[in-house]
């Protein structure tokens, strides 16, 4: 199929929650260590959204934010898309709660679930509606309350969620920059190793919880660690190798912030430099899908990417699913 324009990010905003959880506080909750913590997964400490705060207020401040950065009137976005695996309400959808509050009435709106992959697989969607020319300008709002899927008191993944927020607005761009190509993929077969229960969930899945635990997250640690480098580093190596380039033409790669020890696992597989690969862990934990547009938002702010910077974003999460996305900075 032609392409009849080239998709980029025009605007990237966040919102992080102003509660902290610091290592310390999880040592009076649960049986750990901040050094146990810290050693393991590179987290000192995560944002908690507040109990009487619904996520899609902090969608729309990233959303908010993420339409200023982009320089346009809101009224001109077309399309929005949702990334999360903890909304509010399973109906309306984040997206449609976030159009609302936008005052964007009649604008298409949905979500997508691809857990910790789901706005590199937002991005994706994005990209075809963009260079197809349906749209000129579409927002993507990834945001989790993994905090309300957490058992405090299983402390191999409690020590590793937090909550926010991420924004991008995507929209036509220069040839040149833009997004230069794409990897997703999942393997279903791999599932079991993470979930979060919703309507229905087995007995034996039910069995591996705390009694009165239902609806939590579960996870498989060391299956997903050896998933995740392996898949990182694969789709990264394959998304530059595709668009004829190497790991040693990335200005910066942006990986899931999911744990120091994967991040690093992936990095050395590649041998890309640690000093190029952007990460917030430390002060923020694991947001699933809001994690590289959290990042995104803070390098652009700080003034470190520049036009024409080569960037990877890379990410695996529950499904099992992962993607990698090359993108050539437009702004």
């Amino acid at each position: 199929m032609t392409k009849l324009y080239k998709a980029g990010i025009l605007g990237t905003g966040s919102c992080l929650p102003q509660r902290k959880l610091t290592n310390a506080e999880l040592e009076d909750i649960v049986e750990t260590s901040d050094e146990w913590i810290v050693k393991r997964t590179g987290i000192r400490e995560r944002r908690i959204i507040d109990n009487d705060m619904p996520l899609a207020k902090l969608a729309v401040r990233a959303a908010e934010n993420a339409i200023h950065d982009a320089g346009i009137p809101r009224e001109e976005i077309e399309l929005i898309i949702g990334a999360t695996l903890t909304p509010d309400y399973l109906c309306p959808t984040l997206a449609c709660s976030v159009q609302k509050e936008l005052g964007l009435k009649g604008v298409p709106a949905f979500d997508m679930n691809a857990a910790c992959t789901g706005f590199v697989y937002a991005l994706n969607t994005a990209q075809q509606y963009i260079e197809n020319g349906a749209y000129k300008y579409i927002l993507i709002v990834a945001a989790e309350a993994l905090s309300r899927v957490t058992d405090y008191q299983d402390r191999k993944t409690c020590v590793l969620f937090g909550d926010g927020a991420g924004a991008a607005v995507v929209g036509r761009v220069e040839d040149g920059t833009g997004i230069m190509g794409y990897v997703t993929g999942a393997h279903g077969e791999l599932g079991h190793n993470l979930t979060i229960p919703c309507l229905y969930s087995t007995e034996e899945d039910l069995a591996k919880r705390n009694e009165g635990k239902k609806q939590v997250v579960w996870m498989d640690g060391s299956e997903v660690f050896t998933f995740a480098a392996r898949i990182m580093a694969e789709a990264t190596l394959r998304v530059v190798t595709d668009a004829r380039l190497s790991v040693g033409d990335l200005d910066y790669i942006f990986p899931h912030q999911a744990n120091a020890r994967i991040i690093q696992n992936a990095v050395k597989r590649m041998r890309y430099p640690i000093e190029k690969v952007y990460s917030n862990l430390e002060r923020t934990g694991n947001i699933s899908a809001a994690s590289i547009p959290v990042c995104l938002d803070e390098a652009s702010k700080a003034g470190m990417l520049k036009k024409g910077d080569r960037i990877v974003l890379v990410a695996f999460g529950g499904g099992l699913t992962y993607g990698a996305l090359l993108l050539c900075w437009s702004r």
